[in-house]
C-alpha cells in the first residue's frame, strides 16, 4: 500500500512539472472591444465545423492568442506566431495549430497558437480587415510579453498553413498598415516568415477560391484583390521566408508559392523554397507516409542557419 501511494504522488508530481514547464497562457487580444465588430447573438463560436468534423474551430467572436513556452533549459529566444488553415473558414485547430505549438517547444521555442476571426459580414463591418488585424496584435503582444515570457523580441517569426499561410503573408507583407485606433508602437513586423501550402494571392489563375470568396467577397475590387495578393506586396523590408509546397497540391496551386519566392528573389530577400514531388495538400504534422514530411527537420536547419 504504502508503495502504491509512493507510485501514486511521484506521478502526480510529475504531472505538476509538466504542467509547469509546458506552461500555457491564454489572453484575449481585445479585451476591451473588438475593433470593427457588430453584435451578433445568433454567431456562436464551435469546434465542430458544419461538415460535422471536430478540432476545428468555427465562427470566432473573441479571438485569442494560446501561449505554450518550452522548459526554461531548452529555451531559445526563439518566438513563432501560428496560423492554421481552413479556407478562411475554420481553423485546423490540431495539425496546423496545437500539435505545431508543442512540436516548436520540443525544439526550445515559444509557439504562439492564433484564434483569429474567420471573414464574415455577420459579425464585421469590413470583413477583409479583421483576420489581418488580430496577427498585428498578436505580434505586439508577444514582444509586449517578451521579457515575462523569456522571448527575444528580435527573433519572432509567423507561420502559417493553407489560409493561414494568406495570412502570415499578409502580415509579413503589411504589418504596418494601419487597420485600428491604438497607442500601441510596438512593431508588428515578424523577424521570418514560415508558410506551408500558403494561399498567397487573389489572382482567379491560382488563388484558393474558398479563400478567396471568404476574405474578399465573390465579387470584389480591383484594388481589394491586388491588396490581397501578397506576392505584389513584396518589397526590400518584408521578413525572409521558408516554403514548402507539393507539386500535387490541388486546392492550392504550387504558383503561389513560386511567385511570392521570385518575388522576395527581384527585392533582394533571403528566401527558401522546398517542392516536393507528392503530398498534396493539408498535410501539417499529420504522421502519415511521404517525403514532405522532412520540411520540419529542415525547417529547424534554416532557423539555425539565421540565428533563430
Amino acid at each position: 500500500m504504502i508503495k502504491f501511494i509512493n507510485v501514486v504522488l511521484v506521478t502526480m508530481l510529475g504531472m505538476i512539472t509538466l504542467n509547469v514547464e509546458a506552461q500555457q497562457y491564454k489572453l484575449k487580444l481585445w479585451p476591451e472591444g473588438v475593433p470593427g465588430s457588430k453584435e451578433n447573438s445568433s454567431y456562436v463560436e464551435s469546434f465542430t465545423d458544419n461538415r460535422g468534423r471536430t478540432n476545428r474551430v468555427v465562427r470566432v467572436t473573441d479571438p485569442t492568442i494560446s501561449v505554450f513556452l518550452p522548459e526554461k533549459e531548452k529555451a531559445n529566444g526563439t518566438a513563432v506566431l501560428i496560423c492554421p488553415g481552413g479556407g478562411y473558414s475554420c481553423l485546423a485547430w490540431d495539425h496546423e495549430g496545437f500539435m505545431v505549438a508543442k512540436w516548436l517547444n520540443d525544439h526550445g521555442i515559444a509557439g504562439v497558437l492564433l484564434k483569429y476571426r474567420l471573414p464574415s459580414d455577420q459579425i464585421m463591418e469590413e470583413k477583409n480587415m479583421g483576420p489581418l488585424q488580430d496577427a498585428q496584435q498578436a505580434m505586439r503582444m508577444i514582444r509586449n510579453n517578451a521579457e515575462k515570457w523569456n522571448i527575444n523580441p528580435d527573433k519572432v517569426g509567423v507561420m502559417g498553413f493553407s489560409a493561414g499561410g494568406h495570412l502570415a503573408s499578409t502580415i509579413s507583407t503589411q504589418y504596418a498598415r494601419d487597420l485600428q485606433s491604438t497607442t500601441d508602437t510596438t512593431s508588428a513586423r515578424p523577424d521570418f516568415s514560415v508558410l506551408v501550402y500558403p494561399v498567397i494571392s487573389m489572382n482567379k489563375d491560382y488563388t484558393h477560391m474558398g479563400s478567396r470568396n471568404n476574405l474578399i467577397g465573390k465579387e470584389p475590387t480591383e484594388e481589394l484583390v491586388k491588396q490581397y495578393s501578397n506576392e505584389l506586396q513584396i518589397n526590400k523590408e518584408t521578413p525572409m521566408a521558408f516554403m514548402v509546397h507539393s507539386l500535387d497540391d490541388r486546392a492550392v496551386p504550387i504558383e503561389n508559392s513560386l511567385n511570392y519566392y521570385k518575388a522576395l528573389k527581384a527585392n533582394g530577400v533571403k528566401g527558401e523554397l522546398h517542392i516536393f514531388q507528392k503530398g498534396g495538400h493539408g498535410y501539417g504534422l499529420d504522421k502519415s507516409k511521404g517525403t514532405q514530411l522532412q520540411w520540419p527537420a529542415m525547417l529547424l536547419q534554416w532557423l539555425d542557419m539565421n540565428g533563430f
